[in-house]
């Protein structure tokens, strides 16, 4: 079975950069931009590619995805309910208990200050959802 990542011959990295320069409308530039946006937000994060080449960005877990459709750009967090998000960025998968998306349309803009902000509250949602170490019995 086939690991997520990237494939022997090249990083995922580079696999999400050939993806979005295949997008040559809209969805590739918002893409593109958006993948910006989050690596601004988090010079760590870490790039994926995972079902079917879907790109993924990780910090302690999964924070979002990114996929083009023929009429939108969905970021899915996966954790997007549990997530503050005073500017309202959220406007899709609104009914689920866990994950919240944002439908990016062309010619519509997302605002770049609040998008950072809502993946750095993922990565510190991430975070405080990792268990702490136990404690070694002494003996």
């Amino acid at each position: 079975m086939k690991k997520s990542g990237a494939n022997q011959s090249q990083p995922a990295s580079g696999l999400i950069s050939k993806r979005i320069a295949e997008l040559t409308d809209w969805r590739g530039e918002t893409l593109r931009r958006m993948r910006t946006l989050i690596k601004e937000s988090d010079p760590e994060v870490v790039e994926e590619r995972k079902w079917r080449g879907t790109p993924v960005w990780s910090h302690d877990g999964i924070l979002c995805t990114g996929e083009s459709y023929k009429n939108v750009v969905k970021m899915t967090f996966a954790k997007g309910a549990s997530l503050k998000d005073p500017a309202r960025l959220s406007n899709a998968s609104l009914d689920g208990n866990v994950r919240r998306a944002i439908d990016i349309h062309e010619g519509e803009k997302v605002d770049a200050s609040a998008f950072k902000a809502l993946i750095r509250e993922a990565i510190a949602r991430n975070r405080s959802g990792k268990s702490k170490p136990s404690k070694k019995i002494k003996s």
